[in-house]
């Protein structure tokens, strides 16, 4: 599957296509971008933000940065233009930013996102949502997590791929007690074998750079964590 996948890199390659992502100074986004970076698939990247981020490597010095306001997205509709594919891994929590907030980021700022990279030529589309994320749960999180999923399948995009992948094995630079916890203990697990619970960033990285290489026959996929394990681990390196 590695040379197929190494195939699957070169043919894309050829086709001259560029990217941007929502959301790179995260966790998952600073590991999808060293991701694509690494596997060399787009000709250009970039970075959609609310600030310029600062990289060390000549790796970087091709990167293009476009500096937004988020509470006036229609004023930058430019910056989502001529990109054939879009990552979004935009997001915050409701203990960090407070429910109200929480909503903005995480619905609205996605869905409007979405909204103009669509208007703007974008036919791919891969949202970073949540494990058990769900249009009609009880739980705001969620609640969220699935509306926003919705809301962007309605845009009709080519294609579209949602990630829902479960606690996230990393050490973050902010600190999240509870997530802290998870990590530690189902940490101990994730060396050995996958579980529906937690998945390494670098998995998800993978996952969702390896999964842009493939045709689905379905325009709207939804991958869980399991589906995230498995296919993070395929390289065509």
């Amino acid at each position: 599957m590695a040379e197929d996948m190494k195939t699957l890199e070169e043919n894309f390659r050829q086709q001259n296509k560029s990217c941007f992502i929502l959301g790179a100074s995260g966790e998952t986004g600073r590991m999808l971008l060293q991701e694509l970076l690494e596997r060399n698939i787009f000709s250009k990247i970039t970075l959609i933000g609310r600030r310029q981020l600062t990289f060390e490597g000549k790796e970087y010095e091709k990167l293009v940065q476009e500096v937004v306001d988020f509470e006036k997205l229609d004023e930058h509709a430019a910056a989502f233009q001529g990109h054939d594919v879009g990552y979004c891994c935009l997001g915050t929590t409701r203990a960090k930013a407070g429910a109200e907030i929480f909503v903005r980021v995480d619905h609205d700022y996605v869905l409007k996102s979405a909204e103009l990279a669509k208007s703007g030529g974008c036919t791919q589309f891969h949202l970073e949502s949540s494990r058990g994320a769900d249009k009609n749960s009880n739980f705001l999180y969620l609640k969220v997590k699935g509306q926003v999923e919705a809301d962007i399948e309605a845009l009709g995009f080519d294609r579209y791929a949602i990630y829902r992948p479960g606690v996230l094995l990393v050490d973050r630079q902010e600190s999240r007690p509870a997530e802290w916890l998870a990590r530690k203990f189902l940490g101990a697990f994730s060396s050995v074998c996958s579980t529906s619970m937690a998945i390494p960033i670098q998995v998800v990285a993978k996952a969702m750079v390896s999964n842009t290489l493939l045709q689905p026959e379905q325009k709207t996929e939804i991958l869980e964590n399991k589906n995230i394990a498995s296919l993070g681990k395929i390289e065509g390196k």
